[in-house]
C-alpha cells in the first residue's frame, strides 16, 4: 500500500483502518498514533499478524472483525484493554487463544468470538446446539472470570458461578485443519457484522465495525468445536 495514511479514519482518540486488504497492520500507523489512541478498528481486511499493536499503549479497545488471524496469531501485552471482538476470522484452538488473552489482556471485559471454530454457534451450525454454546460459554468464563459479556450475551451472575462450578469440565478439542478451512470457506459467503455494545462509537463513516449487540451470524455446514464430556476426561 503506498499511502496507509491515506486510508486512516481519525475520530479524537479513535482511528479506523478499514478494509484495506493489509495483512499487517503498516507500521507508521504504530509510530505516529499509537500512544494516542483508545479504540482501533482494523475489520475487514487481511490481517493474518498483530504485529505493531504494542505501539497503541493506552488501547481500550480494538476490533479485528473479518480478517484471517488464527492460532498462531501473537497477541500483545495491552494493559488497557477491555473490548476485544474476533468475529469471523480462523481461530480454532480456544485454549490456545485462551492462555494469551489470559496472560496478556488483564483487564478485559468483552469478548467476541463469533464465525470462528472455536465457537460453536447453534445459528451457525445445524449440527451443534444451545448446549453446545452453553458448555462453550462457561469454559471461557472459567478461564476469564472477570468477562461481563461475551459474543452476542451479557454474562449474569448466575452464569458466572455455574461456570465456576463447571467450567473446568467443559474444555474443548480443537477441529481438523481441513474442518477449519471448510468452516472459513463457507464463512466468506455470509454478511460482515460486530456485535457490540450499545455504548460504542463508530468513528468515520465506514460500515461493518461497531453495531448494537442483536446480531447473530447466519450460515449452514460449521463444523463448531467437539465437546469432551465429563466421563471422557
Amino acid at each position: 500500500m503506498e499511502n496507509p495514511e491515506a486510508a486512516v479514519v481519525l475520530n479524537g482518540s479513535q482511528l479506523s483502518f478499514v478494509g484495506q486488504e493489509a495483512e499487517s497492520m503498516p507500521g507508521i500507523i504504530g509510530s505516529k498514533y499509537g500512544k494516542v489512541i483508545t479504540r482501533l478498528d482494523l475489520s475487514s481486511n487481511q490481517l493474518r499478524t498483530l504485529n505493531g499493536l504494542n505501539s497503541f499503549v493506552k488501547l481500550e479497545e480494538l476490533i479485528l472483525d473479518n480478517n484471517q488471524l488464527g492460532d498462531d496469531m501473537e497477541i500483545p501485552e495491552l494493559t488497557h484493554l477491555h473490548t476485544l471482538t474476533l468475529n469471523k476470522n480462523r481461530i480454532a484452538n480456544l485454549d490456545v487463544l485462551l492462555d494469551k488473552i489470559s496472560k496478556n489482556l488483564p483487564s478485559l471485559k468483552y469478548i467476541s468470538l463469533l464465525n470462528n471454530q472455536a465457537c460453536p454457534n447453534e445459528l451457525s451450525s445445524s449440527l451443534r446446539d444451545e448446549e453446545d454454546y452453553q458448555r462453550y460459554r462457561y469454559y471461557i468464563l472459567y478461564r476469564l472470570p472477570n468477562l461481563t459479556f461475551l459474543d452476542s450475551r451479557p454474562i449474569k451472575k448466575e452464569e458466572k458461578d455455574e461456570a465456576q462450578r463447571v467450567g473446568a469440565y467443559m474444555k474443548i478439542v480443537a477441529p481438523s485443519s481441513d474442518e477449519l478451512a471448510s468452516q472459513y470457506e463457507e464463512s466468506m459467503e455470509r454478511p460482515h457484522y460486530t456485535p457490540l455494545p450499545n455504548n460504542s462509537i463508530t468513528p468515520g463513516d465506514h460500515r461493518g465495525t461497531f453495531g448494537r449487540s442483536r446480531f447473530i451470524y447466519q450460515g449452514k455446514h460449521s463444523e463448531g468445536n467437539r465437546f469432551i464430556r465429563n466421563n471422557e476426561l
